[in-house]
């Protein structure tokens, strides 16, 4: 498989993934020290969805495209509202235009003036693009390099004691919840201050359960798996839902991604969709 994300920007696992970032780096912010964002599969920070390659899928439409226009209520408003926010400004600067901003985008619209974002792209057109975008931003700095490597070489950070490791793999590999459980492991180890946050998709559940024992086996702690299915997850052939798994949350982060999904889960899908917030192993 040959993955590019500009097929699949703003779509529902873009939605929530993006929604529960938001909410960790503002987390990060409620402390006065610097933090540093490492963000190991980074594309290319910024998606126009007017495009041929996000027009051919149309996913956005169900994700992203659902949200814009949304009647928020007050606590809906409270849960969505910064992440909103930011992809509105995007499209403000940009005209109105449907560019939607990804994780490295986002991060560091809310870097405040000493945290520090490193993004890594292997993909060379990728990685020029992102280069393009933060040529005048002095705060963030890309690497063109493998994400698993990276964690080894980048980790811990020069800049700051604390801070957030973002892996989000394309899951071209059959290996890739191995490789990932790895790069964790990884993170942690070099980074113990650190909160990591892996995304995963959800096909059917036996995958996903295999990568959730193995790092339980492996002696892991404080690991929180948020999820949002828009189907049951019983055809493996369907991407039927999405995960965002928090090694080292903040203080009561369950509850504010709980509120997250409650917000989010009423907009996508077609009437089944469900959100689950679960401590996989605790302290």
């Amino acid at each position: 498989m040959n993955y590019r994300h500009s097929y699949h920007a703003g779509n529902f696992a873009d939605v929530m993934k993006h929604a529960l970032l938001v909410a960790l780096i503002k987390a990060l912010c409620r402390k006065p020290s610097a933090f540093s964002v490492l963000d190991t599969h980074a594309g290319i920070g910024l998606y126009d969805l007017s495009g041929p390659q996000a027009q051919a899928t149309g996913e956005w439409r169900e994700g992203i495209g659902r949200l814009l226009e949304a009647p928020l209520g007050v606590a809906q408003q409270a849960a969505l509202g910064p992440w909103l926010d930011i992809v509105r400004d995007v499209m403000r600067a940009h005209e109105g235009r449907l560019f939607y901003p990804g994780s490295p985008a986002l991060v560091a619209h809310l870097l405040r003036p000493d945290d520090t974002l490193t993004c890594c792209e292997h993909h060379p057109d990728d990685q020029h693009d992102l280069r393009r975008l933060f040529r005048h931003n002095p705060q963030v700095s890309v690497h063109g390099r493998d994400g698993y490597g990276a964690i080894t070489a980048l980790l811990p950070p020069r800049q700051a004691k604390r801070g957030l490791v973002l892996m989000d793999p394309p899951f071209e590999e059959r290996d890739e919840f191995t490789r990932l459980a790895q790069a964790i492991m990884t993170a942690r180890r070099r980074f113990p201050a650190g909160i990591v946050a892996a995304w995963y998709p959800i096909k059917h559940r036996a995958p996903v359960r295999a990568f959730m024992n193995g790092l339980k086996d492996a002696g892991q702690r404080k690991l929180l798996a948020v999820e949002l299915t828009l189907r049951p997850p019983l055809d493996p052939t369907r991407l039927n839902g999405s995960g965002l798994l928090i090694a080292n949350p903040p203080f009561r982060f369950e509850d504010e991604a709980q509120a997250i999904l409650a917000a989010l889960c009423p907009y996508l899908g077609d009437g089944q969709a469900e959100g689950s917030v679960e401590w996989i192993v605790g302290e």
